[in-house]
């Protein structure tokens, strides 16, 4: 017996009525995009590996899927850093290439190379597959879509609240209730290290306190002391776990404890630049909270980050970005300043599954079956099939005149919303009789009338 095909873990397909809901999600997003000014690029599913490498920490990369070169190429593997076990050289002399990581470094990549072909600040948004080598679990895949919104060339934080705006009107768009922006400023998180007397120790201090939410703070302080930070910086940091108040209480009492750090004091002043207009334009169902342990384990931010989750859902962040000023300047461009945002639109999809909160009508696969009563009545219904399909009603006939309980439990399988029936009486009498699927209703109406019928249906 022939072995049970799969697919590799962290991967899925998807059935039709699955893409009909992933669809809803991205024209959701991509037109709310649009309506904010984007304009659409596309770049290739991998790149160069010395264009992602080194661009997200140590982290990030490790979780690089790396493509293994072919032909000649292979002989070029360094086994000589292999005997002196040296991984990561030898890895690099087996793989030129890499399939993406995100979306944002490919973007910054595309922005150096055709910068002589942009009109700058230049709005772009992407709707396009990443790949990460990530443990699968619930709500974390391998393989998964971003759809990302990024300008670069404005040290505008104009930018900053549009994006706050953009997630509160795709998410409530989506008709989802109850979730909350967080954000940050990486210059704050400057400042801490400052302060602290640990500003070598920067990467190390965001990437462990940006696992509150996940390890607590007594992993966060174990995390802490393992990366050598001295035990009198974990002490003025710990009390930062537990900050309260609104944002902009919060946003004061950092202030006091960046008094010393002029880094710090400008994170401060533009947070509170970005929450003032927020607030001021208002959201229709976002939250909006300071979380200064908010870090995201990214190196290339460089001012706001962003992260968004849904509130009682226990799933991860479902959104996420942040500030990058200096990140074209890892590709030779400098002064290029930018921010970006991404959806997790698998994760959204989860969301909205999880909510039973997906439009009834995308349950309807097709919304019109003819049934197929033989040759003549077939004929008959050709015409009628052209002008509904004509109307832009997804319609069509049974292959063959089976049993009527085989085509309609073909319409059940389908999801069809109508089943049309034309035997002798209706072909003589000008008129069809139309099933109502979901309630069982039947209805004799005039062909003249059939396509206003079902669409007011």
């Amino acid at each position: 017996m022939a072995q049970k095909p799969t697919i590799p873990k962290g991967t899925r397909d998807f059935l039709p009525i699955e893409v009909a809901k992933r669809n809803y999600i991205f024209d959701t997003i991509k037109t709310t995009f649009q309506k904010y000014g984007f304009a659409p690029i596309e770049t290739p599913s991998f790149e160069l590996s010395s264009t992602l490498m080194g661009k997200y920490g140590e982290e990030g990369d490790r979780l690089i899927f790396r493509i293994l070169n072919s032909g000649e190429k292979v002989k070029k593997a360094d086994l000589k850093a292999l005997e002196e076990n040296n991984l990561p050289r030898f890895a690099n002399s087996l793989s030129e290439k890499a399939l993406r990581y995100d979306l944002t470094v490919p973007f910054a990549r595309f922005v150096v190379q055709h910068q002589n072909d942009l009109s700058f600040p230049f709005k772009r948004y992407q709707i396009q597959p990443v790949w990460r080598a990530d443990r699968p679990q619930h709500g974390r895949y391998q393989e998964f879509y971003q759809c990302d919104a990024d300008v670069v060339g404005s040290e505008s934080l104009l930018y900053e609240v549009d994006f706050i705006q953009l997630f509160d009107e795709v998410l409530s768009e989506l008709k989802i209730p109850d979730f909350t922006i967080y954000i940050n400023n990486r210059k704050i998180l400057s400042g801490i290290a400052e302060v602290t007397g640990e500003q070598s120790n920067l990467i190390p201090i965001t990437v462990a306190i940006d696992k509150l939410d996940k390890i607590g703070k007594d992993g966060v302080i174990n995390e802490l002391k393992e990366k050598g930070i001295s035990v009198s910086a974990i002490e003025r940091i710990q009390p930062l776990f537990d900050l309260s108040g609104d944002a902009m209480e919060k946003l004061e009492k950092m202030r006091d404890f960046l008094s010393e750090s002029e880094i710090g004091l400008q994170g401060i002043s533009e947070l509170q630049k970005v929450l003032g207009d927020s607030h001021r334009l208002g959201l229709k169902n976002a939250k909006l909270e300071f979380d200064v342990t908010l870090a995201r384990g990214l190196n290339y931010y460089t001012g706001a980050i962003f992260e968004v989750k849904v509130n009682g859902v226990k799933m991860g962040s479902i959104c996420g970005g942040g500030r990058y000023d200096d990140l074209t300047g890892l590709f030779g461009l400098k002064d290029m300043p930018g921010v970006g945002i991404s959806f997790g639109a698998d994760r959204i999809y989860d969301v909205l599954t999880t909510l039973d909160l997906f439009p009834k009508q995308l349950e309807n696969d097709l919304t019109v079956l003819f049934a197929n009563f033989g040759e003549e009545e077939e004929s008959f219904c050709l015409p009628l099939l052209k002008k509904l399909r004509e109307a832009n009603i997804s319609s069509e006939i049974y292959p063959s005149a089976a049993k009527m309980k085989k085509q309609f439990k073909y319409a059940d399988d389908r999801r069809a919303a109508f089943v049309i029936i034309i035997g002798a009486s209706e072909m003589e009498n000008q008129k069809v009789t139309v099933k109502e699927m979901k309630t069982g209703e039947q209805t004799s109406v005039a062909i003249s009338e059939l396509i206003s019928f079902i669409s007011l249906h």
